[in-house]
């Protein structure tokens, strides 16, 4: 995709949102240099060869030692030639490594600099380290969601405040700022916050508090399975099925066709809904998950399976929508990896080849920003990039 060819991003971030802020922006055509540190210096990343993001899709890898002053200038010289930085440093770690703002301002004024964290550059959890799950729990995410067998908060089954929260609300923010970046001249400092993204994830129940003061929490809303015709039910196979029949006319669709007819005048009944769940319970049992979707799933009922992700590699839906493309690892082999599914466009890829462990693009991008053949070497020789 090439929407936004020609932009450069500055990653100095290893993992987390920040990472999947570039494989957006990678997808959409920006050309991204990612720096690690030195071998020899930084803590060790899992890197695996399958993940989009790892694999280095549309992006160039350095190391660069910014602890050393010839890597924190080797950083401020790079700078002059791109479009954005991101970094996902513990707040006031950058400016102290002196490739924060500030510093990177002075040398492109029209840099579009963009910090990630969990909580926000300021307020009083800004140092507190955490993953996901904590950002779920701050953001109210966990305490709206269903709960596990002991009764607590369930974990999601994906990292949604990584992605979602943290990794869209970035690439959205980058993408405006560029914008504004060509109408104005000047750039912008972005603080991407994830417990922020999940907060917008959250807004329809944090509107409704604020306006009226109800509270939304497991099985008490639409969404959170108040009602029977919104959930999940097991088939006769043991697999399961989705419904969410919110819309009366594909509500009295989908219990024409369970032969449950009786609850067609009563969907917001709060009397009945428990003998409408064990109806719909007892209804799904008599035939496999398949078996129901055939029947119910392109009849307007708002009915899907529940699918495992082996299933979903496999389904017929998404691989004609080609959303999985083919890689190759020097070592590894062919394999397949998820492709840019959020570009718009042609999905056709190419064939993605995987750079060999440890080989790095320095010589190529520290040239294309001006360093001279001599300039490189002596940066290697010193230590200070790889």
């Amino acid at each position: 995709m090439s929407f936004l060819k020609g932009y450069n991003v500055l990653d100095l971030a290893s993992v987390g949102p920040a990472a999947r802020a570039s494989r957006i922006l990678a997808d959409y055509g920006m050309n991204i240099i990612k720096v690690a540190p030195v071998a020899a210096k930084g803590a060790k990343q899992i890197e695996p060869v399958f993940h989009a993001y790892g694999a280095g899709r549309g992006t160039q890898k350095i190391r660069v030692d910014l602890k050393s002053d010839a890597g924190r200038e080797a950083i401020l010289r790079l700078a002059k030639s791109v479009d954005v930085v991101i970094e996902s440093y513990r707040p006031g770690v950058a400016a102290r490594l002196g490739v924060g703002y500030a510093d990177l301002k002075k040398v492109n004024p029209k840099i579009v600099y963009c910090s990630t964290s969990g909580y926000g550059q300021d307020g009083p959890y800004a140092q507190w380290v955490g993953h996901d799950i904590n950002y779920l729990a701050v953001g109210g995410f966990l305490g709206c969601s269903g709960t596990d067998a002991e009764g607590k908060p369930a974990i999601p089954g994906a990292t949604v405040a990584d992605s979602a929260g943290g990794g869209m609300q970035a690439a959205l923010s980058i993408i405006a700022a560029l914008l504004n970046a060509e109408k104005t001249g000047s750039g912008s400092y972005l603080d991407v916050s994830i417990t922020d993204g999940v907060l917008n994830l959250m807004s329809l129940y944090l509107d409704q508090y604020l306006a009226t003061g109800e509270e939304t929490r497991p099985n008490n809303a639409v969404l959170t399975g108040k009602y029977a015709w919104y959930g999940v039910y097991t088939c006769g196979d043991g697999q399961h099925i989705s419904v969410g029949a919110i819309e009366g006319h594909f509500f009295k669709n989908l219990c024409r066709l369970l032969d449950l007819e009786q609850f067609s005048g009563s969907q917001y009944d709060a009397a009945r809904q428990e003998e409408m769940r064990a109806a719909f319970a007892a209804r799904f049992k008599t035939k496999t998950r398949d078996e129901w979707v055939a029947l119910l799933a392109g009849a307007d009922t708002c009915t899907a399976p529940v699918l495992s992700i082996a299933e979903v590699v496999h389904n017929e839906h998404l691989r004609a929508r080609q959303t999985f493309m083919n890689a190759r690892h020097p070592e590894k082999g062919a394999f397949e990896q998820l492709g840019p599914v959020l570009a718009g466009g042609e999905r056709q890829q190419p064939e993605h080849q995987v750079a060999a462990p440890g080989t790095t693009d320095s010589d190529t991008v520290f040239a294309r920003a001006g360093f001279s053949a001599d300039e490189i070497a002596a940066l290697k020789t010193s230590g200070a990039v790889e």
